[in-house]
């Protein structure tokens, strides 16, 4: 429809006559629904009828397309958190659910089972690092460089979704937060090396407490210790300082085996030399004991007849002691003025005789001890009779 269309004022100035559009659109609507292509103007209560009953079912098709909409389907790793007008009504387990369509209700899907990974000092890579981030101040006022990662998941749907904002910006904050603190308190050698594990569960734990007092509904489920060193300027330093630990634990292993070798190898003689000092000391004083009592009973033979017992001791102390002894018999009243004495032969004759054995010790010693009785018996006449 141009300017020069005489709805328009067939050129006049002025405005359209807005009666005739209304009519004209009407018409237009009329013949859309009642199937007329054009042209004619029904009778007036066809009309009503025509227009009337094609909207109704207009607006009712459109009513249920309206309905329809509010269908959606949680999945079982999933909540739906329903909102109505904006503001929380409730949340909404695994399944098919209905809500109100918009724009009076809408849903959320929050998954609460994905593990969400956030990286503090690095992005993607260890090597690409980001060193506002990981230059960290020890305890003892040394400079660590750390990466590392977080992981969290959704515990409370709601409280992700409306308490923060921008609810990762926030857990990265807090795990910068948490590691600040706890590499602060510690000591750089812990950091570096023996360390690890505990500063990690340290600043899990802290973020934690953080978290739960912003509300946040975040879970942290593991802190990951990618990488911690020293600075790179001072690295050739560290690592020397690292090689002169692992010899000192080297050597210190080496030390404990060796220890592990001689200390019960020297408990061992240590307690064989005492069993042995023990039995020693028990066998001297059975001896001193056992010498008591023959001394005692010595004695008590000796104040009944003194003159016999000590002949008789006399007699078993020269037994004693001349049986040992290689012994020559010399008769002096059949013997010249020379006294020759083969002594080599002797010693040659009594170094050819074999030394007795254990078992013939007993058998041989009494017909000598019987002999030399005898013979010092008579000698000691002999000595009595001579003038």
């Amino acid at each position: 429809m141009g300017l020069n269309d005489p709805q328009w004022g067939g050129g006049k100035s002025g405005p359209p006559d807005l009666d005739e559009l209304w009519r004209n659109f009407n018409q237009k609507l009329e013949s859309l629904f009642s199937g007329r292509k054009g042209g004619g103007t029904p009778s007036g209560p066809k009309i009503g009828f025509s227009l009337g009953g094609g909207l109704w079912i207009f607006i009712a098709i459109a009513f249920l397309i309206w309905l329809a909409s509010g269908f959606y389907i949680v999945d079982a790793s999933q909540r739906g958190v329903v909102l109505r007008f904006g503001k929380y009504i409730e949340t909404t387990m695994p399944g098919p659910r209905w809500h109100l369509p918009y724009p009076i209700e809408s849903a959320e899907i929050v998954d609460v089972s994905t593990v969400r990974t956030v990286e503090i000092g690095y992005r993607n890579n260890v090597k690409s690092k980001i060193p506002q981030e990981s230059l960290m101040l020890t305890d003892d006022e040394n400079i660590v460089d750390i990466q590392f990662a977080v992981q969290y998941i959704i515990k409370n749907p709601e409280a992700y979704l409306f308490n923060n904002r921008a609810p990762e910006d926030a857990v990265k904050q807090v795990a910068e937060t948490a590691i600040r603190e706890v590499v602060g308190k510690s000591k750089m050698n812990f950091v570096l090396y023996e360390g690890r594990e505990q500063v990690a569960d340290q600043a899990s734990v802290l973020m934690q407490k953080i978290l739960d007092r912003y509300k946040a509904g975040i879970a942290i489920s593991k802190v990951t210790m990618q990488n911690a060193q020293p600075p790179e300027q001072v690295q050739a330093a560290f690592d020397d300082a690292v090689k002169a630990n692992q010899d000192r634990e080297r050597l210190k292993n080496e030390g404990q085996a060796y220890a592990n070798d001689v200390v019960p190898r020297a408990a061992g003689a240590a307690a064989r030399l005492s069993q042995e000092a023990l039995g020693y000391k028990q066998r001297v004083i059975a001896n001193a004991e056992g010498d008591a009592s023959r001394f005692q009973q010595i004695l008590t033979e000796y104040d009944k007849a003194p003159g016999v017992t000590r002949e008789r001791m006399y007699l078993e102390m020269m037994q004693e002691v001349l049986s040992n002894t290689n012994k020559v018999l010399v008769d002096q009243k059949k013997g010249g003025n020379l006294l020759y004495l083969p002594l080599d032969k002797l010693m040659q004759s009594t170094a050819a005789v074999p030394a007795p054995q254990p078992d013939d010790a007993a058998a041989a010693k009494a017909p000598v001890t019987q002999d030399t009785r005898s013979r010092d018996v008579f000698r000691n006449r002999d000595r009595e009779d001579r003038p």
